[in-house]
């Protein structure tokens, strides 16, 4: 049996597991049942933590509903936060939390409602999101998906985003054109993606498809990197708010590209999961 843990950040939900309640490994095949919504609990992804270690206070694993591993998540990392609040493990007002994609400094804030994630530094240079061909800042470029050609920019802050601009976004859009583009050969290690709309100088709406997981409400990692494109090519000033189809999340930009984020959590249960879902129908 399995004890969990569910949250969700704005509709974006997450299971967390901790590796001392389970005492065993989860392979890629049970990953994908608990994340089922009809065979499991249903999930957008599993936060395995902490671990212990000696680069931050706390250690996660973050893995998508397809089994694969995520370097990082915004949503996922405020969801952690929250869960380390609730569980007592957080003993000073900043914490550091270690992930495949980098350190973050994280605060839980207004009684575990509200978490802000320091989220490390966005880089737009082609060789460390990565994107394909000679060492570049990827801005502007264009790419064409299924007979139509769009306007992207790539950034990664920890795990590799393509920005798309564009006047009009759609729930219907990200779905159908973003299957494609995360694995579009130009992204070796695929790639999130975001339909942008900017509103004024410090919103902007984004759609997003998110590698592994699929057409998602809200991101926090997205809602970075959309960010950070709109400060980048001069559309927005440096505190922005990013609207999704789940809510909103503030982002500051600070100097280097640092990003802050702060958004909502919310706790929604505790339970146990038993060994047969991991059985097939008879």
């Amino acid at each position: 049996m399995i004890k969990f843990y569910k949250y969700h950040a704005l509709g974006n939900d997450y299971i967390v597991i901790n590796p001392e309640e389970i005492k065993q490994s989860l392979t890629s095949g049970q990953i994908k049942r608990i994340c089922h919504r009809n065979y499991g609990i249903g999930s957008d992804g599993i936060l395995l933590g902490p671990f212990e270690t000696t680069e931050s206070d706390f250690d996660l694993k973050i893995y998508n509903p397809d089994g694969s591993v995520a370097e990082k998540s915004g949503n996922g990392l405020r969801i952690f936060s929250r869960y380390l609040w609730d569980m007592g493990l957080v003993k000073q007002e900043i914490f550091t939390i270690h992930t495949d994609g980098g350190i973050v400094k994280s605060q839980v804030l207004n009684k575990g409602h509200i978490v802000s994630v320091e989220m490390g530094r966005v880089t737009f240079a082609s060789r460390k999101i990565p994107v394909q061909g000679p060492d570049r800042e990827v801005l502007n470029e264009n790419i064409t998906v299924n007979g139509q050609e769009f306007t992207f920019c790539a950034a990664s802050i920890g795990n590799p985003h393509c920005v798309i601009l564009s006047d009009q976004i759609s729930a219907e859009q990200a779905q159908r054109f973003g299957p494609k583009i995360e694995v579009d050969s130009r992204f070796p290690n695929r790639t999130n993606v975001q339909f942008m709309k900017v509103l004024d100088n410090s919103n902007i709406q984004i759609e997003i498809w998110e590698r592994g997981a699929g057409y998602t409400l809200a991101s926090g990692s997205s809602s970075s990197a959309a960010a950070a494109v709109a400060y980048r090519l001069g559309l927005c000033a440096s505190q922005i708010a990013v609207h999704m189809p789940g809510g909103k999340i503030d982002i500051k930009i600070l100097d280097e590209y640092e990003i802050s984020m702060t958004g909502s959590i919310t706790r929604v249960a505790e339970g146990i999961i038993f060994p047969d879902i991991f059985q097939e129908p008879l």
